[in-house]
């Protein structure tokens, strides 16, 4: 059995709830790791889980990455996570289920504000907005920006150039050839940026429909367990995490991959894994720099409403992130996930002397 409080200790975890809801089926936990900069703020996942464990440690494993990310964005946010447990037989309606979801959301009185992630879209935002403000990505809450994938894939497109421009000199993805696993909402829009761009994409996905669209899109298709059976420049993954792994990594070099520059959270399976990284001499762009713009699209909403252009500028900046990541690497002579690390601890650690733990006591970002 998992030692949660054990679990929780080992990076400063602050909070795990667990919930149920016997007549909708609900069975959800959310994560709440760290809310020194605000209110932790990030998806809900909706998936299928072999056990309950494997639940837990998913959601603890993405609310700390939310954390980092949003530090290393400069937001005003906290990192939190929720999985919803899949049940296939399950056959309560999703608006109940979600609104069900929504009211523990709401009980958690804004420590927690939760939004779209693997397996939910804006409908199911737009359920859970019935029972809580304490929601983003809706397409009903005025002010809200609605899908946040666009902006999800626009920057792991600008982060790619820039780990491009590291490791062949330039930033034109013209003429390479990039490998996406996962062609779903966000590696769809990235594969076509990088196809208008001139690159030679090749997908791979686990399900059929995603790989039809991106077959009609111009992509090569590929089958998963082939796709480092062909020469590369860019691997890009952009399904589940965990990718980056000892079994992967002979493949990546066997396939002469030179960048890896992907939009899935938590891609090293361990943390060795990014040092075998370096080691190897490839380029990689630490995922959750690279895939913050669909949390920067959300943040927005809290500046009196979302602004498009405004957003888009500060995904943008993404390009700019991964350059400081490198250099601070270069300069301490560390890995980059190391670096991506010191970059969003350090300002953690420069805000925590000034505060603590987020309550409502303080100014919040969402108005009641």
């Amino acid at each position: 059995m998992m030692e949660i409080f054990k679990s929780m200790g080992a990076y400063d975890y602050e909070q795990l709830v667990f919930m149920h809801d016997e007549e909708t089926g609900l069975k959800a936990i959310t994560c709440i790791h760290d809310t020194t900069l605000g209110p932790s703020l990030g998806g809900t996942r909706y998936w299928t889980y072999e056990k309950e464990e494997d639940a837990i440690e998913d959601a603890m494993r993405l609310a700390r990455g939310m954390t980092y990310k949003a530090a290393a964005s400069g937001l005003p946010l906290g990192g939190g996570k929720t999985v919803i447990m899949k049940d296939p037989e399950n056959q309560v309606s999703q608006e109940a289920l979600f609104r069900a979801f929504g009211r523990f959301v709401e009980g958690l009185n804004g420590r927690y504000i939760t939004a779209a992630d693997v397996g939910t879209t804006t409908v199911e935002m737009d359920y859970i907005y019935q029972e809580t403000n304490y929601v983003a990505g809706t397409g009903l809450k005025p002010g809200t920006s609605g899908n946040p994938s666009p902006s999800t894939a626009h920057g792991v497109y600008v982060g790619m150039k820039a780990a491009a421009k590291k490791a062949f000199g330039t930033d034109s993805l013209e003429g390479k050839t990039i490998i996406i696993e996962g062609v779903g909402k966000v590696g769809y829009l990235l594969a076509e940026a990088a196809l208008e761009e001139g690159a030679k994409v090749c997908a791979t996905d686990i399900f059929n429909g995603p790989k039809e669209r991106a077959r009609e899109l111009g992509c090569d298709i590929v089958d998963p367990d082939e796709m480092f059976d062909m020469q590369a420049d860019i691997y890009a993954p952009c399904a589940l995490g965990a990718s980056i792994n000892d079994d992967s990594l002979e493949k990546i070099k066997k396939a002469g991959i030179k960048v890896i520059a992907g939009a899935a959270n938590n891609q090293l399976a361990e943390p060795r894994h990014g040092d075998k990284l370096e080691e190897m001499g490839l380029v990689y762009a630490p995922d959750y720099i690279l895939n913050a713009g669909g949390l920067i699209q959300v943040a927005d909403e809290f500046n009196g409403g979302y602004n498009a252009a405004r957003a888009r500028m500060s995904v943008d900046r993404i390009y700019d992130q991964i350059e400081k990541v490198f250099e601070i690497a270069e300069r301490d002579g560390i890995p980059t996930y190391k670096a991506a690390n010191s970059l969003a601890e350090e300002r953690i650690k420069a805000i925590r002397n000034t505060r603590s733990i987020f309550t409502q006591n303080g100014k919040s970002i969402i108005k009641r």
